[in-house]
């Protein structure tokens, strides 16, 4: 089956930000996100003990970091001090196929840790296994036709991540320090703050310009709320008939800033200074960044070879249902003796008489000039196919 394609950006220029917008691309990931460096932290030759074991899990249980790069509803596999599988444009493929657990730069709690032989298995927000409860296969009840399982499995869909960090042989003797700094690339279990985290996922000229405090035409509410924080004042007006949202930042004598925004992008950045002339930018500072983001709005889907915005394939009669294959013939169709299948009347109202489309109807004729007229109060005599039954009286 092929797969239809849209561009990211080209559906998202021509759909308001409010729309769902359906893609399958291979650009939906940030290039930086398709390198990795691997960590060098050494190990102990040791094998990991039952009380280091115990400590280990009491130390990872519910920490909290911040990813690094987007995490798939799956899980990656890295390797104590190597690479990250998959990798590269697998790694891509497998967050549009699978789904993003978390954006970069957002936090994550660890809410489950395995300890096999030779691997960790740490999951993040529930992990991308939904988890059944053995104890649903035992109900109770008076009745064995009607019971009730003790426990019940959740019917939400698992949302969350695993990393399975595998060693050469078997788990060494390792603290959970050491276990956080060979995940760093792909979570960072720093103390951050939010702004801290989020910038660390941008680009360079990005990060400069949050950490500057400076606001670039083509930003989103989410930068400009790490570069400048909330505004004093919001606003809406109407320009071009687009409905224009205004954050107004600073209060005179100091620069007064008014960004607009259409939607989630910045249009517009005006600055106002006291004695100086009003600075406008209205051009596009951010490059080609927003052509290699994947958009909130947008989810990753399979289609086939049709285009689901073809109305006219849409609004299309369907087919008959059959069992026969597309452009089979059988010999009966060619039969005259043969009856064959015509289109469905629906029954006719036996109380209201229909005329046979294939008669005339005959006119009306007018009574001979000799002929009298009945008093208007006078019934008429009934004729020969009007004679009315009567019956006789009981005595």
């Amino acid at each position: 089956m092929k797969v239809f394609s849209i561009p990211v950006i080209a559906a998202l220029l021509a759909l308001p930000a409010a729309a769902q917008v359906f893609t399958v691309t291979p650009e939906g990931v940030d290039a930086k996100y398709l390198e990795f460096k691997p960590t060098d932290v050494k190990l102990s030759p040791l094998p990991l003990t039952h009380n280091d074991r115990d400590d280990l899990l009491r130390y990872l249980q519910s920490e909290q970091g911040f990813t690094m790069r987007p995490l798939p509803v799956a899980t990656l596999t890295l390797h104590a001090n190597g690479e990250m599988k998959p990798s590269g444009s697998d790694y891509a493929n497998l967050i549009q196929n699978k789904g993003i657990a978390a954006q970069a730069g957002k936090r994550v709690v660890i809410t489950d840790v395995t300890i096999e032989k030779d691997r960790i298995l740490i999951d993040f927000d529930g992990g991308p296994v939904h988890k059944h409860k053995w104890l649903r296969h035992i109900s109770i009840g008076m009745d064995p036709t009607a019971t009730t399982p003790i426990v019940r499995d959740s019917p939400n869909e698992a949302t969350g991540s695993r990393i399975a960090l595998v060693f050469p042989h078997e788990v060494p003797d390792l603290t959970g320090m050491q276990v956080e700094a060979l995940m760093k690339p792909i979570v960072d279990f720093n103390v951050k703050t939010p702004q801290q985290a989020y910038t660390d996922t941008l680009p360079p000229f990005l990060r400069k310009a949050i950490l500057a405090h400076h606001v670039l035409v083509g930003m989103n509410h989410e930068m400009v709320l790490s570069a400048m924080g909330e505004p004093w004042q919001k606003m809406r007006e109407e320009e071009n008939q687009q409905d224009v949202e205004i954050w107004i930042y600073g209060k005179p004598p100091d620069p007064t800033q008014f960004v607009r925004f259409y939607g989630n992008r910045v249009i517009r950045l005006e600055i106002a200074a006291v004695g100086k002339p009003i600075e406008v930018h209205a051009t596009n500072e951010m490059g080609d960044y927003w052509s290699t983001q994947q958009p909130d709005n947008v989810r990753i889907v399979k289609l086939g070879d049709q285009n689901p915005t073809d109305t006219a394939k849409e609004s299309a009669p369907t087919a008959v249902p059959t069992l026969r294959n597309p452009g089979e013939t059988l010999p009966a169709d060619k039969d005259k003796n043969t009856p064959q299948m015509k289109p469905v009347e629906m029954p006719k109202d036996p109380g209201v008489s229909q005329p046979d489309p294939g008669s005339q109807q005959p006119a009306a004729t007018q009574p001979a000039s000799g002929t009298t007229q009945p008093a208007s109060g006078t019934p008429p005599a009934p004729n020969s196919s009007q004679q009315l039954m009567t019956m006789p009286a009981l005595r």
